[in-house]
């Protein structure tokens, strides 16, 4: 494809140095991976700049840059105020505009948005679409899995992804949508059919800085014209307070009636909960939902939500949702042919963390609750003695050890969080190496005792002074007690 059809919905100002019309067959963000004839992203990160390593790009077959600032490169340049920007509408040409041959779902939020994508996608599939997922976990078309990078991908990475999913057949796509990729323009251009609001409350202050940036960069999603359907939770004040202030139609879901859609006679048991679900004047359903815990009920409102803005009958809404029987790495629970429950889940700020130790809590009956968590280093500190205080509160023993420290020293992380959790007087050991801490857990579980392995659930790596090791839970609880039976 030519360059400067390649440039021709890029918003505002460009100019383009050397030769239009060169011929591009790739996309490229980063210069390892450059090939011939690829157009390169000169993007400026928070730790390196693509534009210092364009010679390298240029060297691999670039024939073409997108920049802010010319270089002393000899290739075609396109210069525009905003690479980031710029990007997302360069690789929606390329890939031929998929979004807007496709029926686009978009789900943001502190916690819960894979649920919610999960459950969307069963319920968009029992009213007989054929629907993609992007996020956390992994990216779906059918039944097929794309392993994940990010919760929402790169421009390049997303719009591929979206024409690989319409040339597979798909009508829908439901994609979790992080305040990063609000903040970085990586969505930039594709409009959505439907916008949910899930929640908020604190995680990611290592990028925004505070909770009124964090929150502004999630309302991005729901101000101009990027999403033509808006579901919020209005149980979350600070959530409603902003759907309101944009002044326009919105669906509400949330356990008072005072919503659209809303929740009554909540029962909880170990494996899951049921309730009736109500759409105010229009029908009124009963849901058993296999999810455990009452963060799941707002969940299964959200998505069923974005089932009824789409037009989704409220069979496919409770078949659909009744249909998901667990999401990887959330409240999961592992086959471990043991007297106690080991439980993994993704839990990694204090809001999260304190939903599903409290929905645990409510499950044992003649044990204990056991917490290993710890946090992941170059992210919020802010949050570290706030998880120890909150797991403190509610568990009966605590286990601190490594997340993923990245370049941090794991000590220090671990300092943080018992200065939240020794106040609160729940006894605790602190086992850095995470998979000798599992090792601790494992070994000392009781019968009747629920562990929880918080802080990595679907993630297979571990991150340490800029290395990822194979680091997946499933399968280390598997080798551990393989060896600790000495099988």
């Amino acid at each position: 494809m030519k360059l400067n059809a390649l440039l021709q919905n890029i918003p505002g100002d460009y100019r383009v140095l050397g030769n239009g019309d060169v011929e591009i067959d790739s996309l490229c963000v980063d210069s390892r991976q450059a090939s011939q004839n690829c157009l390169f992203f000169c993007t400026p990160g928070f730790v390196q700049d693509a534009h210092d390593f364009a010679p390298q790009a240029v060297a691999r077959g670039a024939v073409a840059l997108l920049v802010q600032r010319v270089l002393n490169v000899d290739c075609v340049q396109v210069v525009v105020p905003d690479v980031r920007l710029a990007a997302s509408y360069v690789a929606a040409s390329f890939y031929g505009e998929p979004a807007k041959k496709l029926r686009m779902v978009g789900i943001t939020g502190t916690k819960g948005k894979t649920t919610c994508s999960f459950l969307v996608k069963s319920i968009l599939e029992k009213a007989g679409k054929r629907v993609g997922l992007i996020g956390t976990v992994c990216s779906m078309v059918g039944d097929e899995v794309i392993p994940a990078k990010l919760t929402t991908p790169d421009p390049v990475d997303t719009q591929r992804i979206l024409r690989h999913m319409l040339d597979a057949g798909a009508e829908y796509v439901v994609m979790e949508v992080s305040a990063h990729a609000l903040a970085l323009h990586r969505l930039a251009g594709i409009r959505f059919e439907a916008g949910a609001f899930m929640n908020f409350s604190q995680d990611h202050l290592d990028f925004f800085g505070d909770m009124d940036a964090y929150f502004n960069a999630k309302m991005r999603f729901f101000q101009g014209d990027m999403v033509e359907n808006i579901v919020y939770n209005a149980d979350d004040e600070r959530v409603a307070e902003g759907i309101r202030a944009v002044r326009r139609n919105a669906l509400r879901v949330g356990i008072r009636e005072s919503s659209d859609v809303y929740a009554n006679d909540i029962e909880v048991c170990e494996r899951g909960l049921s309730f009736l679900m109500t759409y105010h004047k229009r029908f009124r359903i009963s849901v058993a939902l296999r999810l455990p815990g009452i963060f799941n009920v707002y969940n299964a409102l959200m998505a069923a939500g974005i089932g009824i803005v789409l037009g989704a009958g409220p069979e496919a809404i409770r078949t659909g949702l009744e249909a998901v029987r667990g999401v990887p790495g959330r409240v999961e629970l592992l086959e471990t042919d043991t007297p106690y429950r080991v439980i993994l889940d993704y839990a990694h700020s204090p809001d999260s963390l304190e939903n599903v130790l409290k929905t645990l809590r409510e499950t044992v009956k003649n044990g204990r609750l056991i917490a290993l968590f710890g946090c992941g280093g170059n992210r919020d500190r802010a949050k570290r003695p706030l998880m120890g205080e909150v797991a403190g509160k509610i568990s009966d023993f605590c286990i601190l050890t490594s997340d993923n420290p990245r370049n941090e020293e794991p000590n220090a992380i671990l300092s943080a969080i018992e200065e939240g959790i020794r106040p609160t007087g729940c006894e605790y050991i602190v086992i850095e190496n995470r998979r000798e801490a599992i090792r601790y857990a494992l070994t000392n579980a009781q019968a009747g005792d629920v562990v929880v392995l918080a802080g990595k659930g679907h993630e297979t790596y571990q991150e340490i002074k800029g290395v990822k090791h194979p680091f997946d839970e499933k399968t280390v609880v598997a080798e551990l007690l393989r060896e600790i039976h000495g099988e």
